[in-house]
C-alpha cells in the first residue's frame, strides 16, 4: 500500500473523531426539525410579519440555521468522498486514485478546519461583524509599512471567507505603509473570529528601506471589536466627549477634501479615540465614529470579563518589546508564532497572504480550555 495512503489512514482517525464532534454538536436530524418549525410558523402565522424586528430576528435565526445545515451536509459528503476514494484504492490498488485521494482528503480537511472554528464560537457577540483597527508602533516608516502589511493580510482573509470589507478610516504614511486604518468587515462570525487578532504583531526582517540592509524589529497593534446595533444601550455622556473635526486626508490635487469633514472623537474617560472621514459629510462620519466608540466600548467590557482567560489582554500592552502576541519572522528563518498558543508555521507567505485559519483555531481552543 502506498506511503501516501497509509499517511492519510493515519491522520483520517483524527480527523473522523473530529467530524463525529462536530457532528453531535449539530445534531443534523434535530436542527432539520427546527427549520421546519421555523418555516411552518412563518407560513401559518402571518401577523409575525406585523412586527419588523421580530419578524427579522426569526428569519435571521432561520438563515443561520439553514446555513450550519448545509455547511454539516457539505462536510459529511466530503468525508464520504474520501472514504470512496479510500476503498476503491484498497480493491484495485489503482496508483492513478493517489492523486484523487490527496485531492479529496485536502478538501475535506479544509471544510472540517473552517467547521471546527465555527462551532467553537460561543461567545456573547462571536457572530457580529467587526471594527478592526490597525496602528503602528514607534519605528516611523518600518513600522508603518508593517502594518500596511498587516492591512492586505486581514483584506486577504476576509476575501477568503467571502467578507465584505467597508474602510471607516484611513490615514496613509509619509513614506510607505499605513499611520492608522480602521475597517469594517461585514460577514458572519467576523469578530468571532478576528478577536483572536487583537493584540500586538511583531516582524523581524532586512528592511528594504535600510541601504546596509539590515535587519530590523517592527510593531503594529490590532485593536478589535464586535460591530454592536441599535438594540444595545452604551450609556455615553456629552460631558465625556471631546470632538474634533479636520480635513480628510487625500492623494493630492482635486482629491484632497477642502472641508473640515473628518470626525476624531475622544472618549475622556477611557482615552479612547476614533476617526472617521471616508464620507463626504461631517454628520455621517461623525454617526459613524459614535458606532465604532460604541463598539470600542463594548470590548472594553468584554476584555474586563475575559481576564482571567485572557491574562495577556487583561490591560493594554505597550506597543513594543515583550508585549507582541504573535511574531513573523522572515530573517534569518521563516516562522510566524502565536505566543499565546504556541502554534507556529514557515509558510510565513502563506499567514501573510490571509491564511489565518491554523492560528484562529489553536486560539479558539485555547481560549475555550
Amino acid at each position: 500500500m502506498s506511503d501516501l495512503v497509509h499517511q492519510i489512514e493515519y491522520e483520517l482517525k483524527e480527523s473522523l473523531e473530529r467530524f463525529d464532534s462536530i457532528e453531535s454538536i449539530i445534531n443534523p436530524t434535530s436542527l432539520q426539525t427546527e427549520i421546519d418549525g421555523i418555516e411552518e410558523e412563518i407560513s401559518q402565522n402571518p401577523s409575525i410579519w406585523d412586527d419588523p424586528k421580530a419578524a427579522g430576528e426569526l428569519n435571521k435565526n432561520l438563515t443561520r440555521k439553514k446555513q450550519d445545515l448545509a455547511q454539516y451536509d457539505e462536510l459529511k459528503e466530503e468525508k464520504e468522498a474520501v472514504l470512496f476514494s479510500l476503498e476503491l484504492y484498497k480493491e484495485d490498488n489503482d496508483q492513478s486514485l493517489l492523486e484523487e485521494i490527496q485531492a479529496s482528503y485536502d478538501s475535506f480537511l479544509e471544510k472540517l478546519n473552517r467547521a471546527n472554528l465555527k462551532f467553537l464560537l460561543n461567545g456573547e457577540f462571536d457572530d457580529s461583524n467587526c471594527i478592526l483597527t490597525i496602528h503602528p508602533g514607534a519605528g516611523g516608516t518600518e513600522s508603518c509599512d508593517w502594518a500596511g502589511m498587516l492591512h492586505r493580510m486581514y483584506l486577504r482573509w476576509a476575501e477568503r471567507m467571502g467578507y465584505k470589507v467597508q474602510e471607516l478610516d484611513f490615514q496613509p504614511g509619509d513614506v510607505a505603509g499605513v499611520k492608522s486604518v480602521t475597517l469594517n468587515i461585514q460577514g458572519d462570525f467576523a469578530y468571532g473570529y478576528l478577536r483572536s487578532e487583537a493584540g500586538v504583531h511583531r516582524l523581524v526582517r532586512i528592511s528594504p528601506f535600510d541601504s546596509s540592509a539590515r535587519r530590523h524589529t517592527s510593531f503594529a497593534s490590532v485593536d478589535v471589536a464586535p460591530e454592536v446595533d441599535d438594540e444595545i444601550d452604551i450609556d455615553i455622556q456629552d460631558k465625556d466627549l471631546r470632538i474634533d473635526t479636520f480635513c480628510s486626508s487625500g492623494a493630492g490635487g482635486q482629491s484632497v477634501n477642502t472641508t473640515y469633514s473628518a470626525v476624531r472623537i475622544t472618549h475622556i474617560p477611557t482615552n479612547i479615540v476614533v476617526n472617521c472621514q471616508n464620507e463626504r459629510s461631517q454628520l455621517h462620519n461623525r454617526q459613524t465614529a459614535m458606532k465604532i466608540l460604541q463598539s470600542r466600548l463594548v470590548q472594553l467590557e468584554l476584555q474586563k470579563r475575559e481576564e482571567e482567560a485572557m491574562k495577556n489582554q487583561a490591560e493594554k500592552m505597550e506597543i513594543g518589546w515583550g508585549s507582541q502576541i504573535r511574531s513573523y519572522v522572515l530573517h534569518p528563518y521563516q516562522m510566524v508564532k502565536d505566543h499565546r498558543t504556541n502554534c507556529e508555521t514557515s509558510q510565513t507567505d502563506k499567514v501573510l497572504d490571509g491564511t489565518l485559519e491554523d492560528m484562529i483555531l489553536e486560539y479558539l481552543k485555547w481560549i475555550n480550555g
